[in-house]
C-alpha cells in the first residue's frame, strides 16, 4: 500500500516540480532577454522532459535498463497518440510548414537513430546488445545540432505563434523555484521508480510493461496538459511544437546523457515499441497533408486515442 502511495506522490512531485522548474528557469531566461521561441523550444522541452530524465537516471543507476528505456519509447507514444489526441479533440491543430517538414522529421530521425545503436545484436551480430557511452555521446552531438536548430530560428526571430506567458519574478524567487522544482523533481524521481518496481513485482508485471505505461503516462503528464491547455487557447503551434520537441529531447537529451553516465542494456523485446513510436510519428506526419493542408482535426485526434487504447491492450497482453 505504501508503494502505491509513493508512486501517486511521485507522480504529482514530477508534474509540480517541473511545472516550477520550467516557471523559474523562464523567468531567468527572459531576463537574460532570450527569445519566447528559444525559451519554448529548450527551457520549456527540457523542463517537461524533466520527469523523464529522472527517472531514467535512477532506474539506470538502479540496474532497472528495461524501465528506463520502456519510459522513454512509452512517453514518446504517449505524448503521440495521447497528447496530441487530446489537443485535437479539443481544437483543430493547424501548425506551420516547418514544424512539419523540420522538426516532425527530426523526431523521427531520432527513433531511428536509437534503434540502429540499440541493436548490436541484430545489426552488429554481437551477444547482447546496449546503447553505450560512445552511443549517448553520438545522441548528444545531435541534441546539439537540433539546439543549433533552434538558435538559428531565434537568430532569425521566427517566433510565430510560441509566446510564453510568465508573471515577472525577481532573480532570487525565480532562481529558488528553480532549485525547488529540482528537489522536487529528484524526490519524485525516486519515488516513481520505487513503486513502479515494487508494484510490478506485486502485479506479476515486468519492468518494460510498467516503464511503458504506467510511468510512461505520468512522466508525460507535463507535455499533455501543456498541450491540452495549448490548444484551449487555440495555439497550435505551441501544442505541437512541445510534443515534438519533447520527444526529440527524450531520445537525444535524456538518454544520451543517461547513456553516458551509464551504459544502458537494451531487450529485443523493445523493438515492437521503437517500431510504435515510427509508426506514430509518420502517422502524425502523413495525416497533415490529408483532408485540410498541416490541420489534425477533431476526428483524426479522437482515432489517435483509440490507437493509443489498443496499444494499451496490446502491452497488457504482451506483459
Amino acid at each position: 500500500m505504501v508503494s502505491y502511495l509513493l508512486f501517486v506522490i511521485g507522480i504529482a512531485l514530477l508534474v509540480k516540480g517541473g511545472d516550477v522548474l520550467v516557471d523559474g528557469a523562464t523567468s531567468v531566461a527572459r531576463r537574460l532577454g532570450v527569445s519566447d521561441l528559444v525559451i519554448g523550444l529548450t527551457v520549456v522541452s527540457i523542463g517537461s522532459s524533466a520527469p523523464e530524465l529522472i527517472v531514467n537516471v535512477i532506474a539506470s543507476v538502479r540496474g532497472s535498463a528495461d524501465l528506463a528505456v520502456g519510459n522513454i519509447l512509452g512517453s514518446n507514444t504517449a505524448n503521440i497518440l495521447l497528447g496530441l489526441g487530446v489537443a485535437a479533440l479539443i481544437y483543430n491543430l493547424k501548425v506551420r510548414s516547418s514544424t512539419v517538414w523540420k522538426e516532425i522529421p527530426f523526431s523521427l530521425l531520432a527513433v531511428f537513430v536509437m534503434g540502429f545503436l540499440a541493436n548490436d545484436v541484430l545489426l552488429g551480430g554481437q551477444s547482447s546488445s546496449a546503447i553505450t557511452r560512445a552511443d549517448g555521446l553520438v545522441l548528444l552531438s545531435f541534441f546539439a545540432i537540433f539546439l543549433y536548430y533552434v538558435y538559428s530560428l531565434g537568430s532569425k526571430g521566427k517566433s510565430g505563434e510560441a509566446h510564453i506567458e510568465t508573471s515577472k519574478r525577481s532573480v532570487a524567487r525565480a532562481v529558488l523555484m528553480v532549485v525547488c522544482g529540482g528537489l522536487a523533481l529528484a524526490v519524485g524521481g525516486k519515488w516513481v521508480v520505487d513503486g513502479a518496481l515494487a508494484i510490478g513485482r506485486a502485479l506479476g508485471a515486468s519492468e518494460a510493461l510498467m516503464g511503458l505505461t504506467v510511468v510512461a503516462i505520468g512522466t508525460s503528464l507535463p507535455e499533455i496538459v501543456t498541450s491540452a491547455m495549448a490548444a484551449r487557447k487555440k495555439s497550435a503551434d505551441i501544442a505541437i511544437g512541445n510534443i515534438v520537441g519533447s520527444n526529440i529531447f527524450n531520445i537525444f537529451w535524456v538518454l544520451g546523457l543517461v547513456s553516458v553516465i551509464r551504459p544502458i542494456s537494451f531487450s529485443a523485446a523493445l523493438n515492437t515499441d521503437i517500431l510504435t513510436v515510427i509508426l506514430a510519428t509518420t502517422l502524425l506526419f502523413v495525416i497533415l497533408f490529408i483532408g485540410r493542408r498541416h490541420t489534425l482535426a477533431r476526428w483524426e485526434g479522437l482515432g489517435f486515442i483509440s490507437i493509443y487504447v489498443a496499444y494499451l491492450v496490446y502491452l497488457i497482453c504482451r506483459g
